[in-house]
């Protein structure tokens, strides 16, 4: 796990290359469902490290992409149905996605904006924690109090926005002097607002039973929980989906039910592959003392899970136009002081 300073140099290096270019529930619980918070309630939440050294935050970055279909062939009575692909973007040695690739070009005419935005893919991004306080009544915590956290880009905004701070001396995921991150739901314009979300003003310690819980139950490599990485054939099929789905053609689960299918539905008994991914377990978490410094790669152990990538977040929210590609500013040298990286972005800022 880096520390707060390099989050920072990275987040900042990340913010510089922008600019360089151009401006329901889970089947097995571990999955907490924050959208299933009445309007105007919270969620309390405690971000934990991943247990991957290798990855300098604590969380990774999910994109997909959606591919409506007119119904399923041979199905007079089917409806429009939707199939989520993983944009190989996602892998950087994949090289860059062949869907978005096309879809690019439509944002340069206004008539076909609203299309691309349709065919963009969606980020989220993955955290682990426990829930501190839940509102949710049909929620129940599983035996593993660990659970996932798909968030949201409006949410995430929020996260890194608070890790850019100066006078925030601790990681959050501190396990001694951490920060609890508030979720609030509201609405704006008929959609869910998290807006108002925000992070704890004090530290706080964690609690003996949840110290007791990474101990017994380990924390989870957040990049096992990502869509498996689609292979050459894969590939194939998923750019002739696409294209099937702009020409309006019907989901043809005989041609692509082995590679991708709609949630939830079953097919032919050959068809194994779904367009959700098959997750391991956790792995054995540090100990407390090693909860804040890099810790040695731990063993994996797989196990099958059923996980469900239709997170309901709001389209409104998810939707971002693709920037032109331009030749990007030389990022922060990931060991700059903090003081210094945002020095640079708010510079930027007031120049913008």
């Amino acid at each position: 796990m880096a520390t707060l300073a390099e989050i920072r140099a990275k987040l900042a290096a990340q913010d510089n290359k922008k600019t360089g270019e151009g401006n329901s529930t889970f089947g097995d619980g571990a999955t907490y469902p924050h959208w299933n918070i009445e309007e105007g309630a919270l969620a309390r939440l405690r971000f934990l490290p991943d247990a991957d050294p290798k990855n300098p935050y604590f969380w990774v970055e999910k994109a997909m992409i959606k591919l409506p279909f007119n119904g399923i062939k041979g199905d007079p009575t089917s409806k429009q149905v939707i199939v989520q692909v993983p944009c190989i973007e996602m892998w950087p040695d994949m090289g860059m996605c062949p869907i978005l690739s096309e879809v690019r070009p439509w944002f340069k005419d206004k008539d076909m904006e609203e299309l691309g935005r349709k065919y963009w893919k969606k980020k989220s991004y993955l955290f682990q924690g426990f829930v501190r306080e839940n509102t949710i009544a049909a929620d129940k915590t599983p035996e593993n109090p660990i659970r996932r956290f798909m968030i949201s880009p409006q949410i995430f905004t929020l996260v890194k926005g608070a890790l850019m701070d100066p006078e925030l001396e601790n990681l959050p995921t501190d396990y001694e002097n951490g920060l609890d991150f508030t979720v609030l739901k509201t609405s704006k314009g008929g959609y869910s607002d998290y807006s108002t979300s925000k992070w704890a003003r004090k530290e706080s310690a964690l609690t003996v039973d949840e110290l007791e819980a990474i101990e017994k139950f380990g924390l989870f490599n957040l990049n096992d929980h990502l869509p498996k990485r689609p292979s050459a054939e894969d590939l194939v099929i998923m750019v002739e989906m696409f294209e099937a789905s702009v020409n309006g053609e019907a989901y043809d689960a005989d041609k692509w039910g082995k590679h991708f299918k709609p949630a939830g539905f079953k097919g032919s008994s050959d068809d194994t592959t779904e367009s959700t991914a098959t997750a391991p377990a956790s792995v054995k978490g540090p100990s407390v003392a090693a909860a804040n410094r890099v810790t040695p790669a731990a063993k994996v152990t797989t196990v099958t899970e059923s996980t469900d990538d239709d997170v309901p977040f709001d389209d409104a929210t998810e939707a971002t136009a693709p920037v032109v590609v331009k030749p990007a500013a030389t990022a922060a040298a990931g060991g700059s002081r903090a003081e210094d990286i945002l020095a640079m972005i708010r510079n930027r800022q007031k120049s913008a």
